[in-house]
């Protein structure tokens, strides 16, 4: 089963980070993308533009209106995701474990529907 793997960060004190601790982060992600790619999990990761370069649409009465910025403001933003192939919640939560991010944020783990599947 694919799960995404949603990771949540503080922007504001991720801007407070030294050249070298962001260094030091992404060779950490270099490192589980290597691993998750070895082990034949790793479908996709992608790190996201801050929340400022966000553009939020909605639809009311036939119109669309767009807002600058994510659609709720939070102490967390989301800052990138992955998608992995787990054989189950306890495997996909092992991995969220090993996201960098997951030291100082959230990781959020959301199961993907496979619509190619017979549905009840």
């Amino acid at each position: 089963m694919q799960y995404m793997f949603l990771i949540y960060g503080n922007e504001k004190a991720e801007a407070t980070t030294t050249p070298e601790e962001g260094q030091a982060e992404m060779q950490a992600y270099f490192g589980l993308n290597a691993e998750a790619r070895a082990k034949n999990v790793y479908v996709v990761a992608e790190a996201l533009h801050p929340t400022s370069s966000a553009t939020s649409v909605r639809s009311r009465d036939g119109k669309l209106m767009t807002t600058d910025g994510p659609f709720a403001e939070t102490r967390e933003q989301l800052g990138g995701f992955y998608i992995l192939n787990c054989k189950d919640l306890d495997e996909a939560i092992e991995w969220a474990g090993k996201i960098p991010g997951v030291k100082h944020g959230t990781v959020e783990i959301r199961p993907i529907v496979d619509f190619s599947a017979p549905q009840n």
